[in-house]
């Protein structure tokens, strides 16, 4: 029975003793993994949940989603990140692994706690973008730490003053730059002064082409409007020529000028007849400026030839006065000193006293040694008296001066002189004096040649030097139209090689050369003259008269008169024939002893001007004239005595 009974407890106790074993390990788990989260510490869970997330690498490899339409990339914006006071758990940068944290830490100096560190944060402006930077300054200002994030975060310690630089050229450049067409049209005004000028007179123009578009006699609005507006423009511009002389109502004008022009393009949208008629406007504009232009040049030949009323006036008076002197109050003193060849001796052939004045003024006011110069001046019988009482009643200083009169050299007659016989032929004085030359139709003939001075002997007197001063060994050759700046004794002194003539070369690249002067077409002169030969220029000479006389140029000079009796070989005047008798004759000079151009040129250097010893108004547009260019009178009437009784009651004033 006992028996029966153990068999039957065996089996039924083996389950329970399993279920408690499987309890025990299970209670043994549930200890052991609650004693391991205890153990687990925040810092070093943090931290080795960072370097696990910061051990993961994210494919920059842009892959095409298919189901949702993504955002264009110029939307996406990095994280800006922020740095919190120490004793916070929270990362120091999400971005980067905690060790950047802890270098950190080591550059705070020692002394200090890392909360004596506050952040500072400011703002930096480029364009529309900002970036927020935090920087830890410390409260001495002796070491800095500066943090900045922009997208990925860098650490660097520096000192307070390169961290003041930084944040200066930081503030330099938070100005916001312009849009780049606002900045063009800046730009545009600055450079373009007059941009309104320009485009009222392009409306005009195009106002004036749609009114010939319209057809005849047609009083339509539109036609009535834009007379009106072309009126307006009109007056709004006046005689501006830049911006800044515009009238306040101008920009008013131009807009309601262009709502006009709009609407007439609406109206008049033929392009082929625009073209047609702005062709036709073009031809028509060119022809009158060539018109312009003839009658420009013909009313400033005629005022060159003309003399100012004040210019009459003055020799008149003075005939008067010196007629009035007894013969001896009429002669000049030092007449010992005209034939010595030791002295500086100048020659000057005018007609006009005021220029002849400045000439010998200037001269004597440059000149170190005045008591040396002995001045040579011929002129006519008109003159003649006049010339002489004014330099009476001015002398040069100590300077010696003769006045002769031209017509009192009896060896100069027709017989000797080629030249005088031409001027008194009947067919040269009626090419420069017959009135069909005189108008602006009156040929092709470039009328500058036309100018009857060619016809005073005073003109051609300069080939004569010998025959006047035979007892000179040199003479230095002045115009009456020249302004002396400067000593001129170092020319004495100059070696000219046995050359006759030394002057200042005038010629370019390709101009002012023989070809520009003579007739290469005549086999004459193409046989003797080279044409790429240079030109030189009168009015400031200096001639050895030893030479001159061995060489016989003047028997050179009446040769070539004789040949071109019919004017076939040169032109007039005394420059082309003075390139032929000194040919390959002529010492060139430094250009600083002659500038010339001053009587045509309106860009000559002021620089060349300064340093010019003979500065020279060759040309139309002499100083005395009104038509004279007036940015260089002052030099020439700053030796003209205005304070002259006579130049006050002939009105002659500056």
């Amino acid at each position: 029975m006992h028996s029966a009974v153990k068999r039957r407890g065996g089996p039924l106790q083996r389950p329970a003793t399993i279920t408690g074993l499987l309890l025990i390990s299970l209670v043994a788990s549930l200890v052991f993994l609650a004693d391991r989260l205890a153990d687990f510490s925040a810092t070093s869970g943090q931290k080795d949940f960072i370097d696990n997330i910061s051990s993961i690498s994210v494919s920059t490899d842009s892959e095409e989603l298919r189901a949702l339409e993504q955002e264009p990339s110029a939307v996406l914006k990095k994280p800006v990140g922020v740095i919190y006071k120490d004793g916070i758990n929270t990362p120091a940068n999400i971005n980067g692994s905690s060790k950047e944290h802890s270098e950190i830490k080591k550059k705070i100096p020692s002394g200090r706690k890392e909360n004596e560190f506050k952040p500072e944060i400011f703002v930096l402006e480029q364009g529309d973008k900002k970036t927020e930077s935090v920087a830890n300054t410390a409260s001495e200002g002796e070491d800095q730490v500066k943090f900045e994030l922009q997208g990925t975060y860098s650490s660097q310690q520096i000192s307070a003053r390169e961290s003041q630089k930084m944040r200066i050229e930081r503030q330099n450049s938070q100005k916001i730059i312009p849009d780049a067409h606002v900045r063009q049209m800046r730009d545009q005004k600055k450079i373009i002064p007059d941009a309104h000028v320009r485009q009222m007179r392009d409306q005009i123009i195009r106002a004036k082409a749609y009114l010939n578009l319209a057809p005849a006699r047609n009083n339509a609005p539109i036609v009535r409007e834009l007379r009106q507006r072309i009126r307006d423009v009109h007056r709004a511009l006046g005689e501006a020529t830049k911006d800044t002389e515009l009238s306040r109502r101008a920009p008013e004008r131009i807009r309601s000028m262009e709502s006009t022009l709009f609407k007439a393009s609406k109206l008049f949208n033929d392009c082929s007849a625009m073209v047609k008629k702005l062709r036709a406007m073009m031809h028509s504009t060119e022809e009158q400026l060539r018109v312009q232009k003839k009658q420009s040049m013909f009313l400033i030949q005629l005022a060159a030839r003309s003399f100012p009323k004040g210019l009459h006036c003055l020799p008149m008076r003075l005939t008067a006065e010196y007629y009035a002197l007894t013969p001896n109050e009429q002669e000049f003193p030092n007449k010992g000193k005209l034939d010595d060849p030791s002295l500086y001796h100048h020659a000057i052939f005018s007609d006009n006293i005021l220029a002849a004045a400045v000439v010998v003024n200037s001269t004597v006011f440059h000149s170190k040694e005045a008591e040396k110069i002995v001045f040579h001046l011929v002129t006519d019988k008109l003159n003649y008296a006049a010339m002489r009482m004014w330099f009476l009643a001015n002398p040069p200083g100590n300077a010696t001066i003769q006045v002769q009169n031209i017509d009192e050299f009896t060896w100069l007659n027709s017989s000797y002189s080629p030249i005088l016989k031409q001027l008194e032929s009947a067919s040269m004085k009626e090419y420069y004096l017959k009135s069909q030359y005189m108008s602006p139709d009156g040929g092709s003939t470039n009328l500058k040649h036309r100018n009857p001075k060619y016809l005073n002997m005073l003109n051609h007197l300069r080939f004569y030097l010998p025959e006047l001063f035979p007892k000179l060994n040199k003479v230095i050759f002045l115009d009456d139209d020249v302004v002396v700046q400067r000593d001129l004794t170092a020319l004495w002194g100059i070696d000219m090689h046995g050359k006759v003539n030394a002057a200042v070369e005038i010629c370019g690249e390709n101009f002012f050369r023989l070809d520009k002067y003579l007739n290469f077409s005549n086999p004459l002169i193409a046989r003797d003259f080279d044409p790429n030969s240079c030109a030189w220029g009168y009015g400031m000479n200096i001639f050895d008269l030893q030479e001159w006389k061995k060489k016989d140029l003047t028997a050179i000079y009446h040769k070539w008169q004789n040949l071109n009796e019919d004017s076939q070989l040169v032109k007039l005047g005394s420059l082309p024939f003075g390139l032929i008798t000194f040919y390959n004759l002529t010492h060139a000079l430094d250009k600083s002893w002659h500038v010339l151009g001053l009587g045509y040129n309106p860009s000559v250097s002021r620089t060349d001007i300064a340093k010019a010893a003979v500065i020279h108004y060759n040309g139309n547009m002499k100083p005395w004239l009104e038509i004279g260019i007036a940015r260089y009178k002052q030099y020439w009437t700053k030796y003209v005595k205005y304070d002259h009784i006579f130049m006050q009651q002939c009105n002659l004033g500056e």
